[in-house]
C-alpha cells in the first residue's frame, strides 16, 4: 500500500469534509477520533475512512502516535482536520516516494496558515514533519513538541513552491484564537517544567518582544499592514501569557509553602 493519511478529530465537522475531499484518492484514510459528539463520524464514514478512537487529552499529539500504530501504508501523511492537501502536493509526495534517497525517512512540508480567511505570511513557511516512512517517526506526548525521526534523515520541500504547501484553516475569528491561546499557554507549563525553566523578567519581557520583532520585522508582517501588526502582537501576547502563567504557578507555590 502507498500513502496512509492519518487525521485526528474532535468535533471537526466544520472543516473535515474539505480535508477528506482533498485526500479522497489516497490508498487509506485513518481517522483517530477523540469521541466527537457532532457530525464528525458521519462525515468520515461518507468518505470510507477507517475510524479508531483515543481518549480526549486536550491536544492532538498522543492521538497521532496511537493512530500511527494502526496505519498500514508504507508512507504516512498526517493532517489536522482543518487542513487540506493540494493536488500538487499529493502528486509531489507520490513522486518523492520513488525518488528520495533510501536514507531519507521524513519530509518537512511548508504550511499556509489562514487567519480570518487570509494567509498569514508572517508565519510562513512553518515547515512541519508530516510525511514519513511508516514506523520511522514518533510524536511527543507533550504539546507543541516537534515529532522525532527515529531512524534516517529528512528532506525539506522548497518553501518557494507555495503551491505545495498544506493549507491550514487556522482561525476564522479572534475569539477562537484567544480561546486556543488560553488552552495552549497552560499546556506550555509542562514544557517549562520539563526543561527546568524558571520565571524571570527576561522570560516575561524578552521572549514577547523578540517574538514581535521576529514576526513583524524579520518575517515581514509589516507588509500586511494592520493585519500583520495585530497578529504579530497576538503571537507576542502568547509568549507573555505563557510566562505569566509560570509566574502565577511559582507565586502560588511560594505562598503555600
Amino acid at each position: 500500500m502507498g500513502i496512509s493519511v492519518v487525521i485526528h478529530t474532535y468535533n471537526s465537522e466544520k472543516h473535515l469534509e474539505k480535508c477528506l475531499e482533498s485526500v479522497k484518492d489516497c490508498e487509506e484514510i485513518l481517522i483517530c477520533d477523540m469521541y466527537s459528539n457532532d457530525r464528525t463520524i458521519e462525515i468520515a464514514q461518507k468518505y470510507g475512512a477507517r475510524i479508531i478512537y483515543h481518549k480526549n487529552v486536550g491536544f492532538a499529539d498522543p492521538a497521532r502516535n496511537f493512530a500511527l500504530s494502526h496505519a498500514s501504508g508504507k508512507w504516512v501523511l498526517v493532517l489536522d482536520s482543518d487542513e487540506e492537501a493540494p493536488p500538487e502536493l499529493l502528486k509531489h509526495l507520490n513522486e518523492l516516494m520513488n525518488t528520495l534517497p533510501p536514507h531519507v525517512s521524513g519530509v518537512f512540508i511548508p504550511r499556509k496558515n489562514l487567519h480570518l480567511g487570509k494567509v498569514l505570511w508572517l508565519s510562513y513557511p512553518n515547515p512541519i514533519l508530516r510525511f514519513f516512512k511508516n514506523g520511522k517517526v514518533s510524536f511527543s506526548d507533550r504539546v507543541h513538541c516537534a515529532p522525532t525521526i527515529l531512524d534516517g534523515g529528512d528532506y525539506h520541500i522548497d518553501p518557494k513552491r507555495t503551491d505545495l504547501a498544506i493549507i491550514h484553516h487556522n482561525h476564522e475569528n479572534l475569539e477562537s484564537f484567544i480561546a486556543r491561546m488560553n488552552t495552549y499557554t497552560t499546556l506550555e507549563l509542562e514544557k517549562f517544567e520539563e526543561r527546568g525553566v524558571k520565571f524571570s523578567l527576561l522570560l516575561l519581557l524578552g521572549r514577547p518582544i523578540g517574538e514581535f520583532i521576529k514576526r513583524f520585522f524579520i518575517k515581514g508582517g509589516y507588509k500586511d499592514g494592520m493585519y500583520g501588526f495585530i497578529f504579530s502582537m497576538l503571537l507576542a501576547v502568547y509568549k507573555f501569557t505563557a510566562a505569566t502563567k509560570l509566574w502565577a504557578r511559582e507565586f502560588k507555590e511560594a505562598n503555600n509553602s
